[in-house]
């Protein structure tokens, strides 16, 4: 099974997906970006501000397709949970954000143009459990240390993130990131518990 974490910057998320490492030690936690150089060079273009959205777009998913070639296609051949702390929805969500409709030929839509390239070669999330923060409190909590995390970035960025979730309402589960952290925390550990156990 593969099931991913999602949500703003600044959502608690990341928290949430290591707290998860106690309840299933047997399982392989990874993320994206990736600790792998394509990772790295993902994370030198987000801190860089005048990076081209279309190659950033590019490197994300070269690194995502190492991700699955090298970790989640393994794993998950192998019979093993895979939870990873941000996934393809991110980078339809970011990076569709950063994509102003007049850069593609025709004004094409960005979320779409994104998904269209992912579909040929991507494993899809089994589950994904998004935590639901407004972009403003998200980039209060980021603390805007690169691009992604000013609040009108975020605005469109939660916009598509509603996009993706209603374009696939089963997949997703909805978790009320303003809550305390602790709070925030059961919420996404008794959501797994029961989506592994469906399994």
């Amino acid at each position: 099974m593969l099931l991913t974490l999602e949500g703003l910057d600044g959502s608690g998320k990341t928290t949430a997906w290591q707290a998860l490492r106690d309840d299933y030690p047997d399982a392989v936690f990874t993320r994206e970006p990736t600790d792998s150089w394509y990772g790295d060079a993902v994370t030198r273009s987000m801190h860089d501000d005048d990076a081209d959205p279309l190659a950033e777009l590019f490197l994300f998913t070269a690194d995502h397709a190492d991700h699955l070639s090298r970790v989640v296609r393994p794993a998950l051949t192998d019979g093993t949970l895979v939870v990873s702390d941000r996934y393809t929805d991110s980078r339809f969500a970011y990076q569709a954000a950063s994509l102003a409709e007049s850069y593609l030929a025709g004004g094409r839509d960005p979320l779409t143009y994104i998904r269209e390239i992912h579909d040929v070669f991507t494993h899809p999330p089994d589950a994904t459990i998004y935590l639901d923060v407004d972009p403003e409190t998200a980039a209060e909590r980021a603390g805007a240390t690169n691009k992604f995390e000013h609040a009108e970035y975020l605005e469109r960025v939660s916009e598509n993130y509603e996009r993706l979730i209603e374009s696939d309402p089963e997949r997703f589960v909805r978790v009320d990131a303003t809550q305390p952290l602790p709070d925030v925390i059961e919420a996404v550990e008794g959501h797994v518990e029961r989506l592994v156990a469906d399994r």
